[in-house]
């Protein structure tokens, strides 16, 4: 049986973490879900040996903050108990060209008795590729929810935790013995659009309607800004302009774009497949704010009253647009679980937010939240 969640964001440090991770189950009996923030994150290394050391089951990673309640932090951890019987399978070699996903010994059963969690990488090239040999492997036989780790700084660096090790260019999935209700949505809107992505090169878009993407790309940020963007000033400017590749009856999938090249290429956290269409979106503050409170009603109704474990993956980039505001973005997300008799929500800011979506699509968003009731 599932204990309650450790709700509290921990100290940074090894010993405060392996502490919590006994407090919070004396007897040792659930699996550990371990959330770091990137700020004073412990030795990795450290932290895996003590925690072996001490027989706890765990998976988990860094990530550029975590998230308890209507609380944000960039250090510290968050501990989430899960099902013993709970698994976690590493697959390393996201970046590599030749990745192929083995197969994965996970119980196939229906999305009302499992849920993958899967955290990987955000920094890694192939999260496309392992998404979709997921979902071959697995269908719609149990949905999905996770987020991408790593650092704010957009250096790549191990990010990554299992009882195996710690890991760079990796995904961890996790089974879990428990059906999860989720809800999806991000606010931004169309400005200008549509165009075609006559050339990319996984998460790089080079063409635009055959012009150079950079050029196509900062003559519309003039005309509606007035701002001229350039390399230096891209990401201050460029938060507020994600791309939206089509998504017909429904809100784009947003791909945030994060820095230009010297080849005037406009880099991007998630793939834009070639020849795909895509709109320039806009954001306003009260749209991403009633964005996280539609993901939440949709997790709620999906829930239908049930004990549940309510979970967030929330771009760190929506944090970056709404500053101060981003409390607001919180604060709904509480009021409206409080309304359902639920916990607070505990979660991530992430490098990407990956989701089970439509029909049965498995998903990798940017500047979205994701809000998952994973039942008790």
């Amino acid at each position: 049986m599932v204990k309650s969640p450790f709700m509290a964001i921990i100290k940074p440090g090894v010993e405060a973490i392996l502490n919590a991770c006994i407090d919070s189950d004396p007897t040792g009996d659930n699996f550990k879900l371990i959330f770091l923030g990137e700020n004073n994150t412990p030795d990795l290394d450290l932290l895996v040996a003590q925690l072996n050391k001490a027989n706890i089951q765990f998976a988990g990673g860094v990530f550029p903050g975590i998230i308890s309640g209507t609380t944000k932090s960039e250090e510290g951890a968050i501990i989430i108990n899960l099902p013993a019987d709970s698994q976690v399978h590493v697959i390393e070699g996201l970046d590599s060209d030749n990745f192929m996903l083995p197969q994965l010994d996970i119980p196939k059963t229906d999305p009302d008795k499992s849920t993958g969690l899967i955290f990987l990488d955000g920094l890694t090239t192939h999260i496309a590729d392992f998404l979709w040999e997921v979902h071959n492997q697995f269908g719609s036989k149990m949905n999905f929810f996770g987020g991408g780790a790593g650092s704010l700084s957009l250096q790549q660096q191990a990010c990554l935790i299992s009882n195996e090790g710690v890991w760079q260019d990796a995904a961890l999935l996790l089974y879990v013995p428990k059906a999860i209700n989720l809800g999806v949505a991000h606010g931004w809107e169309k400005i200008i659009g549509p165009f075609v992505a006559t050339k990319t090169q996984k998460n790089v878009i080079c063409e635009l309607n055959w012009e150079n993407a950079f050029e196509v790309y900062k003559k519309v940020i003039k005309e509606d800004s007035g701002k001229d963007i350039n390399q230096e000033n891209f990401f201050g400017i460029a938060k507020g302009y994600p791309f939206g590749l089509l998504n017909e009856g429904d809100e784009d999938i947003v791909r945030d774009p994060i820095l230009t090249n010297e080849n005037g290429e406009l880099v991007c956290v998630g793939d834009v497949p070639e020849n795909s269409v895509i709109n320039i979106l806009k954001g306003k503050e009260e749209n991403l704010v009633g964005a996280a409170t539609t993901a939440t009603v949709s997790s709620v109704k999906r829930g239908k009253g049930k004990m549940a474990i309510p979970l967030v993956v929330d771009c760190i980039s929506r944090v970056l647009f709404l500053e101060s505001n981003f409390q607001a973005e919180l604060s709904t997300v509480k009021s409206t679980l409080d309304a359902a008799n639920l916990d607070e929500v505990q979660g991530i800011l992430s490098l990407g937010e990956i989701s089970s979506y439509g029909e049965g699509a498995l998903e990798f968003f940017n500047k979205t939240i994701v809000v998952g009731l994973l039942e008790k």
